[in-house]
C-alpha cells in the first residue's frame, strides 16, 4: 500500500512537470516565430552588404590608382598654368636662360600632366564600366557614376592642355617663336654669343624644330659668308670664256687674284662658319656647313677654273693651269679637313673634277709643245728687218719661265699624277727631255723662217739674230742649264758661220762690181730695214763690213773723190748707220725698236703657241 502511494505521489509529480514543460515549451514556440522574422531581415540585409563590398573589391584598385594621381595632376596644371602666365609674360631677349629654362620646364610639365591623365582616365573609365555594367547595385543609384562621369570629363579637357598649348597661337609655339626670332638675332650679331646659341638650337631642337632652325642657321651664315666674299670683288669671276676664246682675255692677274681669293675663302670664311657650326651643332654639323658653303657661292670659284680649263689649247695656258693647281695643292689639307664625309660630297666631287681637268689639260699642252712650236705658222711675207722672232723670244722667256721653281715643281707634281693615272712610270727625264725637244723644234721653225727669204743675205742676218739671240740670252739661265754649255756654244758658230756668209754674200762682191756707188747704195738700201738687236753684235758686224768695204773703197776711188759720189767718211757714217732702229739716210721709219723686242723675253703673252698652227 506504501508501494502505490509512493507511485502515485511520483505520478502525480510528473504530471506537473509535464504541465511546466508544455507551458515553456508554448513559449519557446513564439520566440523561435520571432527570431525566424529577425533571421529573414538580417538575410536581406547582409546580401545588400555583400552586393557593395563585391562591387567595392572590383573598383578599389582602379580608384586607389586614380586617387593617388589626383593629387600629382593637380600639382602638374598648377604648375603649367603658372608657367604658361610666365611664358606669354616674358621675352628671350631680356633674359634669354631664364626663359628657355622656362620652356623646357613647360614642355616637361605638359608631357607629365598629360601622362598622368593618360594613366588617370583608364581606370576611371574601368570604374565607370562596372559601374554601368551593375547598374542594380545601391552604389550605383547613390552618384557614384555621376561623379566618374564628371571626372573623366575633367582629365580629358586637362590632357587636351598640351593640344592647346601646341596648336597655333599657342603658349609653346610661341615661345619657340620667339626663340627663333632670337637666334636670328644673335647669329647676326657677335659670334661670341655661341653658348646662347647653341642652347637655342638645342631646345629648338628638343621640340622638333630642329629644321626650322637649321634654315634660319644656313640662311644667316651664307648671306654672310656671301657678303664676305663680295668684298673682295669677284666680278672677274663671271668673265666669259668659252672653249674657242684665247685666254689672252684672261689678265695675267686673275689667276692671282683667283688664288688669293680662294685661299681666304677657305682659310678665313669657311674655317670660320667650319668652327662655329661644329660648335653649335656639334656632331651633325657636318651637312649644315655643306649647306652653308655652297649657299655662299663657292662654285663661282671652281666655274671660273672649269673655264680656264676650257679655254683654248695655248701655251699660256698650261701656265695658269699650274698655277690653278698649285693654289689647289696648297689648299689640299684644308680641302681634306673642311669638306670631309658623306655631307660634302658635291664638294669633293667638283674639287675631283677640277684637277682632273687641270692635270689632263696641263699634260696635253706640255707633250704637244715641241709640235706646235715647230708647225707654228710663218709670216708672209717673213719680217724685213730680220729681227729675232716673237717665237723665239716666246718660247726661250716661256721655258726659263716653265723652269722656275714654283712652276717646275708644280709641272714635276702634275706629271707624276698623270703618269700614275695611266699606270706609267715616272722620270724627271721625261720633263727635261721635252724642253730639249721644244728648243730642237724652235730651231727647226727659226730654219724654216730662214728659208722663207729670197734674199741669202737677209736670210743670213735673220740667222745671225736668232742664233745670237738663242746663245746670248739663254746664257746662265736655268734654260741653259738643261740645254748644256755645248748648245750655247753650238749657235755662237752658227752666228760666226752666218756672219761670214753674210760678208760673203752682200760686202764682198763690191769687188766685182763696176759702178762701186750703185752697188755700195743698193747694199745699203736692201739692208736699211735690218735691226740688228744686240748693241755689241751690231758693232761687230759694222766693223767687219767697214774692214771689207773702205779698203777696197779706198784702193779703187780715192784718187777719184772728185769724181764719185761718195767719199771714204760718208761711206764709213752709212755702214755705221746700219742696223739701227731709225736711219736716216734712208729714212727707214717706224721700224720696231730694239729695246720693244728685248723687253718681250719675260713677257709670257707676247705670242702665244696656238695650238692649231698652220704648218710652213
Amino acid at each position: 500500500m506504501e508501494k502505490l502511494r509512493a507511485a502515485r505521489d511520483t505520478l502525480r509529480c510528473c504530471l506537473e512537470v509535464s504541465k511546466e514543460l508544455s507551458a515553456d515549451l508554448g513559449n519557446a514556440k513564439e520566440r523561435l516565430k520571432k527570431t525566424n522574422q529577425r533571421l529573414a531581415l538580417l538575410e536581406s540585409c547582409i546580401s545588400k552588404i555583400s552586393k557593395k563590398c563585391s562591387l567595392y573589391n572590383k573598383i578599389k584598385d582602379p580608384l586607389a590608382h586614380t586617387i593617388h594621381l589626383s593629387d600629382s595632376i593637380l600639382k602638374m596644371f598648377q604648375l603649367v598654368s603658372g608657367l604658361e602666365n610666365t611664358l606669354l609674360s616674358s621675352d628671350p631677349s631680356s633674359g634669354l636662360w631664364d626663359y628657355l629654362d622656362t620652356v623646357k620646364r613647360s614642355g616637361e610639365s605638359l608631357r607629365f600632366l598629360t601622362g598622368y591623365c593618360r594613366l588617370a582616365i583608364p581606370w576611371l573609365e574601368q570604374v565607370e564600366s562596372l559601374l554601368e555594367e551593375d547598374h542594380d547595385n545601391p552604389v550605383a543609384d547613390e552618384g557614384y557614376l555621376g561623379n566618374v562621369k564628371k571626372f573623366l570629363e575633367t582629365l580629358g579637357e586637362v590632357q587636351a592642355m598640351e593640344e592647346r598649348f601646341w596648336s597655333k597661337g599657342g603658349s609653346l609655339v610661341s615661345a619657340l617663336d620667339k626663340l627663333e626670332g632670337e637666334l636670328a638675332t644673335l647669329l647676326m650679331g657677335d659670334t661670341n654669343m655661341i653658348d646662347k646659341v647653341h642652347a637655342i638650337v638645342e631646345r629648338l631642337a628638343a621640340n622638333n624644330r630642329r629644321e626650322s632652325c637649321v634654315s634660319v642657321y644656313v640662311e644667316i651664315r651664307s648671306s654672310f659668308a656671301r657678303e664676305a666674299l663680295q668684298e673682295l670683288g669677284l666680278d672677274y669671276l663671271e668673265t666669259p670664256l668659252n672653249e674657242l676664246e684665247s685666254l689672252q682675255s684672261v689678265e695675267n692677274t686673275m689667276i692671282d687674284q683667283w688664288g688669293m681669293h680662294l685661299e681666304f675663302a677657305v682659310k678665313y670664311v669657311f674655317e670660320i662658319e667650319h668652327n662655329l657650326c661644329r660648335e653649335i651643332f656639334q656632331k651633325n654639323y657636318s651637312e649644315i656647313f655643306a649647306r652653308i658653303v655652297s649657299q655662299s657661292g663657292i662654285q663661282s670659284f671652281f666655274e671660273f677654273a672649269k673655264m680656264v680649263a676650257k679655254g683654248k689649247k695655248e701655251a699660256i695656258k698650261l701656265l695658269k693651269l699650274l698655277e690653278i693647281f698649285a693654289v689647289l695643292e696648297k689648299l689640299r689639307l684644308d680641302f681634306n679637313r673642311l669638306f670631309k664625309g658623306k655631307a660634302c660630297r658635291d664638294i669633293q666631287n667638283q674639287t675631283r673634277d677640277l684637277i682632273k681637268r687641270v692635270v689632263n689639260g696641263a699634260c696635253e699642252i706640255f707633250w704637244e709643245l715641241p709640235l706646235q712650236v715647230e708647225l707654228q705658222q710663218l709670216p708672209s711675207p717673213p719680217p724685213g728687218n730680220c729681227g729675232v722672232p716673237r717665237l723665239a723670244i716666246f718660247v726661250t722667256g716661256f721655258c726659263n719661265l716653265l723652269l722656275e721653281d714654283d712652276y717646275w715643281s708644280t709641272l714635276l707634281q702634275v706629271l707624276e699624277i698623270h703618269q700614275g693615272w695611266a699606270h706609267k712610270e715616272f722620270n724627271e727625264n721625261l720633263l727635261t727631255n721635252e724642253i730639249h725637244n721644244i728648243m730642237t723644234a724652235l730651231e727647226k721653225n727659226l730654219e724654216a723662217q730662214a728659208r722663207a727669204y729670197v734674199d741669202p743675205t737677209l736670210s743670213s742676218l735673220f740667222l745671225i739674230n736668232a742664233n745670237q739671240y738663242l746663245s746670248e740670252y739663254t746664257r746662265g739661265t736655268k734654260l741653259c742649264d738643261i740645254m748644256g754649255d755645248q748648245w750655247i756654244t753650238r749657235h755662237e758658230e752658227n752666228m760666226e758661220h752666218y756672219i761670214a756668209i753674210y760678208l760673203k754674200e752682200s760686202w764682198e762682191k763690191l769687188k766685182d762690181e763696176e759702178d762701186f756707188g750703185d752697188a755700195f747704195e743698193r747694199i745699203c738700201k736692201i739692208q736699211s730695214g735690218v735691226l740688228l738687236c744686240d748693241k755689241g753684235l751690231r758693232w761687230r758686224i759694222c766693223e767687219a763690213v767697214l774692214h771689207a768695204v773702205l779698203p777696197l773703197f779706198i784702193e779703187k776711188y780715192a784718187s777719184q773723190v772728185v769724181d764719185i759720189k761718195y767719199t771714204p767718211e760718208r761711206v764709213e757714217r752709212m755702214i755705221r748707220c746700219l742696223f739701227q732702229p731709225e736711219l736716216e739716210e734712208f729714212g727707214a721709219a717706224n721700224l720696231t725698236k730694239c729695246t720693244e723686242l728685248i723687253s718681250k723675253v719675260n713677257s709670257v703673252v707676247a705670242n702665244p703657241i696656238c695650238s692649231t698652227p698652220t704648218a710652213a
